[in-house]
């Protein structure tokens, strides 16, 4: 059963005889009080991964937006976020508003409708936060981070980066030959930034890494302030054990075989797209590993989801927003076949088309894929 609902994009899936063990599964306190050597270890490798000074490990970006928001709120008046950022990532712009800081919204990757808001809007001394997600899923776009940070550091403020769903896949030194990069550290080492104090980048681990667990990235100096002024490390415990050991176990793999996972990775986004194309179809997403299929007003996404889940493929629905109609995603990962990808293709071509034109019942089309491709 082909699996297109998962987003474990490089295939990292930790199973327990891969990790280092462990002697307790919590330390039964707080991570203000103790944080176990291993977990500060791991985060100061994807730290240093990222291009940033330091890093902390929590249980959720939920946490460390939670406690990051609380904590500029005290020392920030406005918050200037990407009006498509991820809904956690609002969340926390919400807990600021609440504590009276202003919030304004942007258009999505639009740096001169920031700049406009910022030069109407900025009160000297006001520290203020630029906040947006690094990679958009949703329209599968790197934002220009380099005049965020620009516009950072010329208004004295920071620059708030959610990297969920780069971490991992983009690095350094993209080229025609390696088209994400090199190295997966994400959206900074993509746009050769490193160290930078105006930056602070939160992240979950899970996408790309396979790790229940996130990390908060940025200069030695903020994030002294953060494990000095959080609010869930004095209230919640630190990531488990089993979360440090598998962060651990996929810096190893990341540095022994994450290229060839993000070539596999690149293949098969490029295998489902052409199998798309030899069959007239299309997606958004170039090559990012979310692929949205466009469809034609006659196919309704709600349908097309329910007959492919019945014919074994598994996809993801999206809910319609601000007036539009569903749409339906494939998730390519390292971990699927040509094969799977074939006849996710052949069947996906079955409903959309045959069985559309023909009303004919539902017959399976077999293993073998589209005779094009060469196994």
């Amino acid at each position: 059963m082909p699996d297109f609902a998962c987003s474990l994009y490089l295939g990292l899936r930790h199973p327990k005889g891969s990790l280092a063990p462990w002697q307790s599964l919590t330390t039964g306190a707080p991570a203000a009080l103790k944080e176990p050597e291993r977990s500060t270890s791991a985060a100061q490798a994807f730290a240093k991964l990222m291009g940033c000074g330091r890093g902390v490990l929590s249980p959720s970006t939920l946490h460390l937006f939670w406690d990051l928001f609380g904590m500029l709120s005290r020392r920030s008046r406005a918050i200037y976020i990407d009006s498509e950022a991820y809904p956690i990532t609002k969340w926390g712009a919400e807990r600021a508003a609440g504590k009276g800081v202003a919030v304004h919204r942007f258009p999505h990757h639009d740096s001169a409708g920031l700049q406009k808001l910022l030069s109407s809007n900025h009160i000297k001394g006001a520290c203020p936060l630029i906040v947006s997600d690094g990679l958009c899923p949703e329209c599968a776009r790197v934002a220009p981070i380099k005049e965020y940070w620009a516009l950072a550091k010329s208004y004295g403020g920071l620059l708030i980066l959610d990297d969920t769903q780069a971490l991992g896949i983009l690095g350094r030194n993209p080229g025609p030959g390696a088209p994400f990069g090199m190295g997966g550290g994400g959206v900074l080492p993509w746009n050769e930034i490193s160290l930078a104090s105006e930056v602070l980048v939160v992240s979950s681990l899970a996408k790309g890494f396979g790790v229940p667990a996130a990390i908060l990235a940025g200069s030695d100096s903020n994030l002294q302030k953060f494990m000095d002024e959080s609010e869930t490390r004095v209230h919640c415990s630190p990531p488990s054990m089993a979360a440090v050991s598998a962060a651990e176990h996929a810096i190893m793999v990341n540095a022994s075989y994450g290229e060839e996972l993000r070539k596999r990775l690149m293949r098969n986004v490029n295998r489902f797209r052409r199998g798309l194309a030899a069959t007239g179809l299309s997606a958004s997403g170039g090559l990012f590993p979310v692929q949205t299929l466009r469809l034609s007003p006659r196919v309704k996404a709600f349908a097309l989801y329910h007959d492919l889940l019945g014919a074994g493929v598994k996809t993801v629905l999206l809910k319609a927003r601000n007036g539009s109609s569903p749409r339906l995603c494939f998730i390519m990962t390292s971990l699927h076949s040509e094969a799977d990808i074939d006849r996710a293709v052949d069947i996906l071509n079955y409903f959309v088309h045959k069985k559309l034109a023909a009303r004919m019942p539902l017959k399976i089309p077999g293993h073998k894929g589209n005779s094009q491709w060469t196994k």
